[in-house]
Parts: C-alpha cells; sequence; structure tokens
C-alpha cells in the first residue's frame, strides 16, 4: 500500500471526528489529530478502533499513545501490516 493510499483510507476514518473542516481538506502526513483537526482524546479512541478494524490490525496502548498524528498513525499501520 503506498503511502497516497494510507493518507487516503485515513482520511476517510477520522473525517466523522474532526472539528476543523479547514484542517482536513488539507490534512498530510503532518498533520496532528488533537492540534490541527481538533479530536478530542474520546474520539481519538474511537478513530483507533475503526483504523484496527479497517486493516485488520491489533494496536497495543504502547503505540495508541504515540498515535497522535498522520505520520505516527501512517508508522503504527505499516509495521503492524508488515508483521502479520
Amino acid at each position: 500500500m503506498t503511502n497516497d493510499e494510507l493518507i487516503a483510507k485515513l482520511k476517510t476514518i477520522v473525517q466523522p471526528y474532526i472539528q476543523d473542516e479547514a484542517a482536513f481538506e488539507t490534512l498530510s502526513e503532518d498533520t496532528d489529530f488533537i492540534n490541527d483537526l481538533k479530536i478530542n482524546s474520546a474520539n481519538l479512541v474511537d478513530v483507533i478502533l475503526d483504523v484496527e478494524d479497517e486493516f485488520d490490525i491489533r494496536i497495543e496502548n504502547e503505540d495508541m499513545e504515540k498515535m497522535t498524528s498522520v505520520k505516527a498513525a501512517m508508522a503504527i499501520v505499516t509495521e503492524k501490516l508488515a508483521a502479520q
């Protein structure tokens, strides 16, 4: 899966939870879920659960704590998919 495909899937997953439409329109690897998209911590858990379902992976607690940006999410998803 390419980075662009991964970003497109992540964008679809986070869309229901965003509070900042302008930041969502310019979503990139450098986008922060909390600071840029204004996703609250409770919804961030929902995002992580949706990522697990979409990619059929299990994200451990220590990885969840790191998953605050698009770049971090991509790294974790890529690592988990490679380990399958």
